[in-house]
């Protein structure tokens, strides 16, 4: 059987990473608003579309990675140039953005009326699991839409699991997400106020990392980043606090009273206003050594 024709759209830090596995695979067209990651997959041996709807007549199945569900949105059905100009009908689009379940299935029950089917298929694992194969895959539709996607995005990494019905992938990844973007608030307290009083932030992670309390940024955080020259994540305040933000409209009314979640989106706003939406999440950390006037990062402002 003749291999299904694919289409890439977004090619930044975390789509770029995904496509360059599939494009090791598949004869792969793409569109990116930027023509410098364009012209890196043009030399990769990707095909660069002038348009979505270009992507979208070139290919059986294509894969989305954009910051937002509304971008995504944009793309799909945009007036002039959108997916939905150049799809046929029969043909697939994953969705690997960090995004809003209700959206996705707002967009996918338009789509059906079309006879295009989406499903949504977020990531985590960041770029650097994306590019040794080893990111998680979360894929939410039915049973045989993830049989038709999946040798694709085993491409991708062999860590790809149904999850569910359609909405199912991007409610768990704003969870999985959440749950990462609490465990560094916590890990930078807990480390701040060690420091605070006087213990050397190394010897604290080193032996959290042998304790009950070590999660993924004691293990992966402050060794690679925090305690070195390599403070950047590369993920932006913005981006966090939409993905904490889809977890707390997730947990609704029934958890007021007892869910976390608006207290780490409030952390996360704080951020930004300090630090912009652009600024890097990390630079959380300077919240708690001002607090308690110590340095904990190796790197300083």
């Amino acid at each position: 059987m003749d291999k299904p024709r694919i289409g890439y759209i977004g090619l930044g830090v975390m789509g770029g990473a995904l496509a360059r596995r599939l494009v090791r695979e598949h004869k792969l067209t793409v569109f990116d608003l930027s023509p410098e990651r364009c012209a890196a997959f043009a030399a990769l041996g990707a095909t660069v579309a002038a348009s979505p709807a270009e992507v979208g007549a070139a290919s059986d199945i294509v894969l989305t990675c954009l910051p937002t569900s509304a971008q995504v949105k944009e793309v799909i059905f945009g007036d002039n140039d959108g997916l939905i100009r150049g799809l046929q009908p029969g043909a697939l689009i994953a969705d690997q953005t960090s995004g809003a379940t209700v959206a996705t299935r707002a967009m996918a029950a338009d789509l059906e009326k079309l006879g295009i089917t989406l499903i949504d298929a977020p990531v985590s694992g960041g770029p650097q699991g994306a590019d040794a194969g080893t990111i998680a895959i979360m894929v939410g539709g039915s049973a045989e839409q993830y049989a038709r996607v999946a040798p694709v995005l085993s491409v991708i990494s062999p860590n790809t699991a149904h999850v569910g019905p359609l909405g199912a992938g991007h409610t768990l990844k704003a969870v999985n997400n959440m749950m990462s973007a609490a465990n560094r608030l916590l890990a930078f307290e807990a480390v701040g106020i060690a420091a605070a009083n006087g213990l050397d932030p190394a010897i604290v992670v080193d032996m959290i990392n042998k304790s009950s309390g070590r999660n993924s940024a004691t293990l992966a955080v402050f060794p690679n980043n925090i305690l070195t020259d390599n403070f950047e994540a590369r993920f932006t305040m913005a981006l966090m606090e939409k993905d904490v933000a889809l977890a707390a409209e997730l947990a609704g009314a029934s958890f007021a009273h007892l869910t976390l979640t608006p207290l780490i989106l409030r952390n996360y706003r704080m951020g930004i206003e300090r630090f912009g939406r652009n600024g890097d999440i990390h630079e959380m950390l300077r919240f708690y050594e001002e607090a308690g006037g110590t340095k904990i990062a190796k790197k300083q402002p």
